[in-house]
């Protein structure tokens, strides 16, 4: 169940950030945009507090949750907004996936 609560504090966060690129530069900025970013950040610290309640790590549930979100949210904007993913900023996502990875190892000892 905890692993659930985390991964709705992920979905959460990213379609708050996406919304926050959309109220502020998206091709229509407007502030209808801001309900979903308040709305979305306020669940997404909500559900992580969820995870941490039923027992996740919070280095495991941090790590993972800002590791995730910075992954698919830079191919989400690359496929939304046509923002740049270069092979260098990609070398980066799977570096920090590579470190969770090891945290969560490292927790599990």
């Amino acid at each position: 169940m905890a692993w659930l609560a985390l991964a709705a504090a992920i979905a959460l966060e990213i379609t708050a950030t996406l919304s926050l690129r959309m109220a502020t530069t998206g091709e229509s900025p407007s502030r209808r945009w801001y309900a979903p970013v308040v709305v979305g950040y306020a669940l997404a610290f909500l559900m992580l507090s969820v995870a941490l309640s039923l027992g996740m790590a919070l280095g495991v549930a941090y790590g993972i949750w800002a590791a995730a979100g910075v992954a698919i949210t830079a191919v989400l904007s690359r496929i939304l907004f046509k923002e740049p993913l270069t092979l260098v900023m990609a070398l980066g996502i799977l570096l920090i996936g590579a470190g969770v990875v090891l945290v969560e190892l490292g927790a599990a000892h």
